[in-house]
């Protein structure tokens, strides 16, 4: 292996020697205890030490670095106390995730280190986010992020390579190809002669290095580093190495021929630079020996932690999976229809949707927009039209049809202190991001107290004759999942507010707007800046008799239905938030009645409606009179014909539930 220093000192070689000799030794140390049952799994990243050594000793400080489960030296590069990462992989309270999270998937604000998922590929997106708030900020600045050879099969690697080409970005993909995915060959993996050909094809600047030379790791990033922040663009670094050790520990490694062990062991990147410094005179074997028992001595004292330190605390789980809201304004407080206020005008409920963006943006200066076409086509409902204009393309963005990428970058941006709003062009197209919504943004706070703050529109459901794939009700999807905030408004006065508090809340927020409401449903909009508070029912009409508990489209199918039947006093309940859920305007709906009927767009099987259904019965079952009716749409996909969509959805049946609850 050949080192060439270049300008560096004697005291520059040596920090990068220890960068990479002192996580070689922990992981030595680790495989230990590893064997005596006092850490319980680790991915080893032996054999590829010197591309994390060298990462980070050339990225500066205040960069953010997104690492993976191989780049131990990443966290001790950027100081971690090691005794707080030991008791983080013993599963320690008093770790960094409060024993929420395994090994290295965890990360630290204070050390500009954004932890992984067990996914990979969503890692690159972020990476976007952070270099794209940096280009919006004007710093000097790059974001790094890693995957290995088995990830860029992965449609998150081109995404987020393709946005950072379209979009300028100044950030460096570092591919850590040690030649198998598990025990997946690189010849399973892709035809290409370099993964640094990837990057090409996409109209990316690309190299391939020596990734067990850490001078070679070091002066590369260095010149990229230094490009991408000259250019504005990205770059992608291929950095061929070899894993010494399994997948992880359990795994073995005898499906890896013997012989690329001993060649690759002759290019042992720790023992290679060590032999280098010790024939240039810059240390001798004393000074080696030196070192390695200051590092042998820390570690030995980190690791002599008190056992009962580990011990987690659950008494805060429920607490930690939200951030904390501030309020920033008033809230609207009336539960009573908005549509009874006086001296406010008239409007749709795209107004209202149009408005609360509108004002939002102007309230929050590092307030971005993205998503498909929204720009100067104004998006498919035309509810951005004009903004384009009036508040300029660095933050009304246009995205290629790359919805997880787009998601991660939010989270990204939220990483350096942005707020967005991602538009799903329709709601059913939240599948191709499903990754990034469910296991990212959801959990990120949960995890390492990192908030994801990000709205993302979700225009939703059926009645328009757009067939399968542009009509679904796929709000249960994601009310089933903690950390994420799932809100549905029926009216122009609270799509505008709950949008207003969405944008204000630092939780990822899935906000629900029917197609067929935007302008078919008129009603007051009040003209100033309010929020309507997130987890709050509203009481649409008093009634005694029946209990119509729904929200969205339901509302307008509930409020007919009473009209077409004055002898029956109806109580509806508008949900306006199924995550959180108003249990306590659930519980007095029921009380009201003692019968309740629950009505969603949504396929009966899984909806909401069970959920709600089932608490009910568990928590109100002396007050009911009668059975929970759930009134739904069809079990099958949403159809294309107008006369077996209207057959389809739940107003079909209507008439049918609401029979059984008067008959009971």
């Amino acid at each position: 292996m050949q080192f060439d220093r270049k300008d560096l000192s004697d005291d520059q070689l040596i920090s990068l020697y220890k960068t990479m000799l002192f996580p070689r030794l922990i992981e030595e140390k680790m495989l230990i205890l590893l064997r005596q049952g006092r850490i319980s799994k680790w991915f080893s990243g032996i054999g590829q030490e010197a591309i994390s050594a060298g990462v980070v000793s050339a990225m500066h400080q205040d960069e953010w670095i997104m690492p993976l489960h191989r780049n131990l030296g990443i966290f001790t590069g950027r100081q971690m106390p090691f005794q707080k990462l030991f008791l983080q992989w013993q599963g320690s309270a008093e770790g960094y995730s409060n024993a929420r999270e395994r090994s290295f998937h965890f990360g630290s604000r204070e050390h500009q280190v954004c932890g992984m998922i067990s996914h990979l590929g969503p890692q690159l997106a972020v990476a976007d986010g952070v270099a794209l708030a940096y280009k919006l900020k004007k710093e000097n600045k790059v974001a790094l992020a890693f995957t290995g050879e088995g990830g860029t099969s992965e449609g998150d690697f081109h995404e987020a390579i393709n946005l950072a080409a379209v979009w300028d970005l100044p950030v460096i993909f570092l591919i850590e190809n040690n030649g198998y995915a598990l025990s997946t060959p690189v010849s399973e993996q892709y035809r290409c002669s370099s993964l640094a050909d990837k990057g090409k094809g996409y109209g990316v600047e690309a190299v391939q290095i020596d990734g067990n030379n850490i001078l070679a790791v070091y002066d590369t990033i260095l010149g990229v580093r230094d490009y991408c922040i000259r250019e504005q663009k990205p770059y992608l670094i291929e950095c061929i190495t070899f894993r010494m050790r399994g997948h992880e520990e359990a795994s073995g490694i005898r499906y890896i021929p013997a012989e690329m062990f001993e060649r690759w062991g002759n290019k042992d990147p720790v023992s290679s630079y060590e032999m280098y410094l010790l024939q240039a005179g810059v240390l001798g074997p004393e000074k080696i020996d030196e070192i390695r028992d200051f590092f042998r001595k820390e570690i030995d004292q980190a690791i002599a932690v008190d056992e009962k330190q580990v011990i987690p605390d659950s008494s805060r789980e429920l607490a930690d999976m939200y951030a904390p809201v501030q309020d920033s304004t008033e809230y609207e407080t009336s539960v009573t229809a908005p549509e009874n206020a006086t001296g406010h005008p008239e409007k749709r409920m795209i107004d209202g949707i149009r408005e609360g963006l509108m004002q939002s943006m102007e309230m929050h200066e590092n307030l971005i927009l993205m998503g498909q076409d929204i720009a100067e086509y104004g998006g498919a409902f035309k509810i951005t039209e004009g903004f384009l204009e009036k508040f300029g393309p660095a933050r009304v963005r246009n995205t290629p049809l790359c919805e997880s990428a787009v998601l991660g970058a939010a989270l990204g941006l939220s990483l350096e202190g942005f707020k967005t709003v991602v538009e799903m062009q329709f709601a059913d197209f939240a599948t191709m991001g499903f990754n990034q919504i469910i296991n990212n943004l959801a959990k990120i706070h949960y995890r390492w107290n990192q908030t994801a703050d990000t709205v993302i529109r979700m225009p939703t459901g059926a009645g328009v004759g757009a067939g399968p794939f542009h009509s679904q009700s796929n709000e249960a999807w994601f009310a089933h999942t903690p950390g994420l905030k799932v809100v549905y408004p029926s009216n122009p006065a609270d799509a505008k507010g709950l949008l207003i508090a969405a944008i204000n809340d630092p939780n990822p927020v899935l906000f629900f707007e029917h197609k067929a409401l935007y302008r078919s449903i008129s009603g007051t909009l009040p003209e100033n800046y309010y929020q309507a508070k997130i987890g709050k029912a509203r009481i649409v009409q008093e009634g005694n008799m029946i209990s119509i508990i729904t929200y969205g489209a339901g509302v307008h199918w509930a409020t007919d239905i009473a009209q077409k039947h004055p002898a029956v006093s109806f109580f509806i309940l508008d949900l306006r938030t199924l995550l959180p859920l108003d249990y306590e305007a659930i519980r007095e709906a029921v009380l009201r009645t003692g019968k309740v009927l629950i009505l969603h767009e949504d396929t009966l099987t899984g909806g909401i409606g069970g959920e709600i259904s089932a608490w009910i019965s568990e928590h109100c079952f002396k007050a009911l009179d009668a059975p929970v009716i759930r009134c739904a749409s069809l079990d099958t996909a949403v159809p294309f014909s107008r006369d077996l969509e209207k057959n389809f959805l739940a107003p079909a049946r209507l008439e049918e539930c609401l029979r059984k609850l008067i008959n009971f």
